[in-house]
């Protein structure tokens, strides 16, 4: 459920947009979230995919997308219509999407990107390329993935992977819950691009759950960061995949967790 406006103003107030000079000035421009290098080390964590539990299908979304929208013009069936919106007009032939995510619900399991490179053959993350819609050729048709699997978003974590990263967080910040963080948000997440006032949130890092659903964003924070700079994470509007860079007991906590899948990229560290 979308955080209540209030609750948001009192645990993360807006900040001075200087809060986050240091990362313009570290990384360059933010426009699609602030990337930062190694601050010693750094990893990758990976957007969830999902497949059902009957596998996938032999039909792409794309596909479908064309047999609906011919039973659409004939009259056979009738248009989705949800709030208003005619989701048959603006549907994804692709599969995926952008912003928010969450387990699909029963009958879905969660495809590790592992898993899927194992069958398919295709690296993860190819080399010399970020964590996104370009990976995983193999698995799609004419560019559209399986009806049997939802891949990743682009531009924010799944719920789940957001909620387990902030506990890795607070266990490896010498504050724990209490720790001071900032939270930046892009402008086309907020669709106004004044660079001159940034839209940065101060809190504690025990109060960071909340940031997931900030009601002007349909996304989670582009960048999060400890007050004090000992690490940053930066989830780009364009990609499949956050990157956390900081110490190395934080980084080697993320490759080994057992619900978060983490990569390093060597050409993106």
């Amino acid at each position: 459920m979308p955080e209540e406006p209030n609750l948001m103003s009192s645990l993360w107030p807006l900040v001075p947009s200087g809060a986050a000079d240091w990362l313009l000035e570290l990384c360059g421009d933010g426009l699609t979230g602030f990337m930062p290098p190694a601050m010693p080390d750094a990893v990758w964590v990976l957007n969830a995919m999902y497949e059902h539990a009957q596998g996938p299908a032999d039909v792409s979304y794309h596909e479908y997308h064309e047999y609906h929208q011919e039973r659409l013009a004939d009259g056979s069936i009738l248009p989705h219509v949800v709030a208003g919106i005619d989701l048959d007009a603006v549907g994804v032939a692709t599969g995926g999407g952008l912003g928010r995510a969450q387990h699909p619900g029963p009958g879905w399991r969660r495809l590790r990107w592992a898993e899927l490179a194992r069958r398919t053959g295709d690296p993860a993350v190819p080399d010399g390329l970020m964590p996104s819609y370009r990976c995983f050729p193999s698995v799609k048709k004419e560019g559209s993935w399986p009806l049997g699997m939802v891949p990743p978003t682009e531009g924010s974590l799944d719920r789940e992977t957001w909620n387990r990263l902030i506990a890795i967080l607070t266990e490896y910040s010498p504050a724990g819950p209490d720790t001071r963080c900032l939270a930046y948000y892009n402008p086309l997440m907020l669709g106004a691009a004044d660079f001159d006032n940034l839209h940065v949130r101060g809190g504690r890092l025990g109060d960071a759950e909340i940031l997931y659903d900030q009601s002007e964003a349909d996304f989670s924070p582009s960048n999060l960061w400890a007050d004090d700079h000992s690490w940053v994470l930066c989830t780009d509007y364009d990609l499949w995949a956050t990157k956390i860079a900081g110490p190395p007991a934080l980084i080697d906590a993320l490759l080994n967790d057992f619900e978060i899948e983490a990569v390093r990229l060597p050409w993106a560290h």
